[in-house]
Formats: structure tokens, C-alpha cells, sequence
């Protein structure tokens, strides 16, 4: 068999020196770098160091040693290509014809507490992309392997006489995700940087980069595929963090639906739960407790939680727990649970229980949310205000909000703010009564929560994300028995809905601050 030649250079070094030991045993010569043949030479393989290649020493610390023709041009230069093999012998290069390579460790080096810029841009590897992308490139004639788990295919095939055209074209598109997945990584982390010393705004060209959570059965629909990705840099809080301590996995709508409960909860400070259903809330309760919120979240709607999501922002207790499984809820998620708690709860075998440490973590600034549409991306800051910061909110009518009042118009405006328009919300004692979500007109949405609110609603307050183009949801309100009206303002005709309240004697206040949620 005629000795081939291969290039081995990496970070991780985890079967490595099985790989080389094979790789010498089938022919090859080994050329390596720096720690990597060292690791090498000191298990016995014989090895060829890379200076001895370029005809020049590894120097400025290793940050060059690769970067040289008789590198490049060996990996680079097309065998079927009559000119260029002629110019590697004029040249007396040599051809490579494996490539083995793993990048410096860029992001275990900015996950790690307190890392400084200066160690983040120290990793961040320029030889090991080039050679790897002039590998991939050439793929038809340099196979190129960038991750430890598929030695054992290349070994395989290798065995059985040479790596196939098919496998060497896989391995090159796994080379160039992987080293776009390294730079969007590295310009993202930078963007943070920068975003740190004061400079704001979007960028001209947006890269991001996720890796793969877990895949799904499927997506909203039977039909339709889907996986689940994180962010690399764990955020406190996200529910990529939570860990699952029992039941089948989440599905798509599971993930999307736990997330708005959790966009909800973090507007609150006291013991609180919210129950969500189809992305909307129909539930919402603060109280002395975790087991009095639990109780006051199922009696606000007791029709719509069945099947739904659970999220608090305290441990659950063995009381909660019984509550809880008097009815089939899909998820439970909170930042810890007693062992009683949670031997009652894995009594219901369908159940996802799922512990959230960080549940109450804020948003980091700086956050965007992302939406995708056919053919572009569209890219906000999150929407992580409540009120303005120098005027919260502006009294508009004759009468004024009493105390009780400000507290459930404050906790109903939490509540719209993560309801889809057009939404409206009606609360009382820390309690939703009834929520509309979601109707194509306003007025429609207010009829819903009253509808939901039942006789409750008598002495209540209501919430509106968006301002009333016309009276009719005043009047609808004051027919209710609604005593006080929240909504940010701002229509041509608001002085229509200010003077129907005064003539039914309901507060009103303006926020000046609109929340939709599409």
C-alpha cells in the first residue's frame, strides 16, 4: 500500500491516539502540530512535525505554523489537474490527503465565569478554519474530518480499501457548518462586547448560531417536521436550562406555549402562578402563597387550564402538588419541588415536571426576539419594559384610581402585555377573571372577557393593550359593572372614551405605552 499523508491537528484530543495509531498501521504519515504531536510521539507514533514541512519553526507563541504553501498547496492542488500536480513537483510539495482538525476551544473559553476579551480573542483559531476549509473545498480529493464522532467511519471505510466520494462530500458540508458556526459564534460574542461599551443598533449583516437541543416528533402538526435548537451561551431562566425530571419529552408546542408562561411570570415578584393554554394565559394569581396562587390561577378559569401549562415562581409543596393533579395538566414547571411534592405529581405518568433554578432571572439586556418569515428575519429588542420610566402613567378622568384599584389595574396590565392582540384582561384581587386574546377587533375581545369573568366582574378592572378607537368598549365595560380602565392612549378619539367614563363614574389612566403581541 502506498503511504499516504495526514495532517492532525486538535484541541480535543479524545480518541486521538487510537485514530493516529490506525491511521499508521494503514499506511499513512503522520504530520502534526505543536501539543497534538507531542500527545503523539510521547504514545509511540511516529510522527512528522509540520516545521519539518514548511522549512520553518512554529513561532509568536504557535499563532503561525500552518499557514504556508507547502501546507495549503499540498492539500489544495487537484490530483486529476495535470498543471498543478506538475507545479507541486516543480515545487517539491508533497500531496495531503486526510485532514483531521478541531478548532480551538472559542467557546468553552467564553462560557467559563469572568473570562476577559484578551483570553476570548487569544482562542480564537485562524490556522486550524483555513486548513479545514481548503480541505472541504477539495473534498473530491482530501477527505476532512473536523469531529472526533466520525473517526470510526473514516477508519471503516479506510479498512475496506478508501473513503467514498459520498462520505468525503458530507464530511466537507459538516467542515464548512461547523467553521460558519465558529465565526457567527465569535462576531456574536464580539457584538456583545461592543454593545457593553455603550454602542447600540442592529448590524448590517446579522449572524447567529444555535445548536441542536433535541429533536422533535414533530412540529405544531403531525405533519409537519421540527427540532429544537438553543443558543450557545445559556441564558438564566430560558427553558433550555430547565431540567426535565419526568415525563416524555416536550413537543413543539409544549416548548413555544412554556415560554410565554414564562415571558408572564417574570413580571411578578410574589408568590405566583400562571396557567397558559394555546400561547395565551387563562389563568393568572398572586398570593400569600404558592398554594393560594395555584388555587386562585384554576378558579380564574377552571375550563381552559385542563390540558394546559403550570408555571411558578416558587417550590411546589405536597398541598400544591394535590391540587395540581386533580385535574391533567401537561407541564409543571417551577424552581424546585419537595420530595413529597414531587412523588405526588409523578403519580400522573403523562405529566412533564420540569425544574427551572433561575425561573425569575430578568432578560439580559440587549435580548432581541427573532421572528422568521418566508424570506427574511424579522429582529426587535424584547419587549421587557412594563411602564414609561419618567411617566408611568397619566389619570385622564375625573376620578380618580383608588389603591386597591391601582394594584389590580398594574397586575391586569402585566397580564395583556403578554396576551395576543387585540387582548384585553379584567382582574381583581391579584386574580384574572376573564382574558380575550387574540379577536381581529377590540371590542370583540372586551365582550370575551367579560363573557369569561362571569360575576366577578362586578367591582373589576380592565386592561387593553392597545388604545380604544371609539367608546363602545368604555360602555361595554361600564354595563359590566367595570370600575377602572387601563390602556396605553393615543387615538384620535380618545376623548370620547375619557368622556364615557366620567359619565359612569370609571377611572381611567393612560400609559402611554402600547404592548401588541402578534
Amino acid at each position: 500500500m502506498s503511504k499516504k499523508r495526514v495532517l492532525i491537528s486538535v484541541s480535543d484530543k479524545s480518541g486521538i491516539i487510537e485514530l493516529a495509531r490506525e491511521l499508521t498501521g494503514l499506511s499513512f504519515e503522520i504530520l502534526s502540530t505543536g501539543g497534538t504531536a507531542r500527545t503523539l510521539h510521547e504514545a509511540g507514533i511516529p510522527v512528522t512535525n509540520i516545521s519539518e514541512v514548511t522549512g520553518f519553526p512554529e513561532c509568536l507563541d504557535g499563532r503561525v505554523k500552518t499557514l504556508h504553501p507547502n501546507v495549503h498547496a499540498g492539500i489544495l492542488a487537484i490530483r486529476d489537474n495535470p498543471d498543478h500536480m506538475r507545479q507541486l513537483e516543480e515545487l517539491g510539495i508533497d500531496c495531503i490527503d486526510l485532514v483531521v482538525i478541531n478548532l480551538y476551544p472559542f467557546r468553552q473559553t467564553i462560557l467559563k465565569e469572568g473570562v476577559q476579551l484578551e483570553e476570548a480573542i487569544e482562542n480564537i483559531d485562524i490556522g486550524g478554519p483555513t486548513m479545514l476549509r481548503a480541505a472541504a473545498k477539495n473534498y473530491q480529493d482530501v477527505a476532512v474530518v473536523v469531529d472526533p464522532a466520525d473517526y470510526e467511519l473514516v477508519l471503516k471505510e479506510l479498512r475496506e480499501g478508501e473513503i467514498s466520494k459520498s462520505t468525503k462530500f458530507n464530511l466537507a458540508c459538516k467542515v464548512f457548518e461547523q467553521t460558519a458556526h465558529y465565526d457567527a459564534l465569535i462576531a456574536q460574542y464580539l457584538r456583545e462586547q461592543s454593545s457593553k461599551e455603550g454602542e447600540r443598533g442592529f448590524p448590517e449583516l446579522l449572524t447567529t448560531t444555535y445548536e441542536k437541543q433535541q429533536d422533535m416528533r414533530y412540529g405544531e402538526n403531525p405533519h409537519q417536521q421540527a427540532v429544537f435548537y438553543k443558543e450557545v451561551r445559556p441564558i438564566a431562566g430560558s427553558l433550555p436550562t430547565a431540567v426535565q425530571l419526568h415525563g416524555k419529552e416536550l413537543s413543539y408546542n409544549n416548548i413555544n406555549d412554556t415560554n410565554g408562561a414564562l415571558d408572564l411570570l417574570r413580571e411578578f415578584d410574589q408568590p405566583t402562578v400562571v396557567a397558559v393554554k394555546h400561547a395565551n394565559p387563562c389563568g393568572v394569581a398572586t398570593g400569600t402563597s404558592i398554594l393560594e396562587a395555584y388555587q386562585k390561577t384554576y378558579e380564574a378559569d377552571p375550563v381552559s387550564i385542563f390540558g394546559g401549562i403550570v408555571v411558578a415562581n416558587r417550590q411546589i409543596d405536597a398541598k400544591t402538588a394535590q391540587e395540581i393533579n386533580k385535574i391533567f395538566v401537561e407541564i409543571v414547571v417551577a424552581p424546585g419541588y419537595t420530595e413529597e411534592a414531587l412523588e405526588v405529581l409523578k403519580k400522573k405518568k403523562n405529566i412533564r415536571i420540569l425544574e427551572l433554578k433561575d425561573i425569575d432571572a430578568a432578560v439580559p439586556a440587549g435580548t432581541w426576539d427573532m421572528k422568521k418569515v418566508l424570506g427574511g428575519l424579522l429582529v426587535q429588542e424584547m419587549d421587557t419594559k412594563l411602564f414609561k420610566e419618567d411617566e408611568p402613567w397619566q389619570l385622564v378622568t375625573d376620578r380618580k384610581p383608588s389603591e386597591k384599584e391601582l394594584e389590580d389595574l398594574k397586575f391586569a396590565w402585566k397580564i395583556v402585555k403578554h396576551t395576543k392582540s387585540n387582548g384585553i384582561a379584567i382582574a381583581k384581587d391579584n386574580q384574572s377573571l376573564g382574558i380575550g386574546p387574540g379577536q381581529v377587533n377590540r371590542i370583540w375581545a372586551v365582550e370575551h372577557a367579560i363573557q369569561r369573568s362571569g360575576d366577578k366582574v362586578k367591582g373589576a378592572v380592565l386592561a387593553s393593550d392597545a388604545f380604544f378607537p371609539f367608546d363602545d368598549c368604555v360602555e361595554a365595560a361600564a354595563k359590566a359593572g367595570i370600575t377602572a380602565i387601563i390602556q396605553p392612549g393615543g387615538s384620535i378619539k380618545d376623548q370620547q372614551s375619557i368622556d364615557a367614563c366620567n359619565r359612569h363614574g370609571i377611572a381611567m389612566i393612560f400609559t402611554g405605552m402600547r404592548h401588541f403581541k402578534h
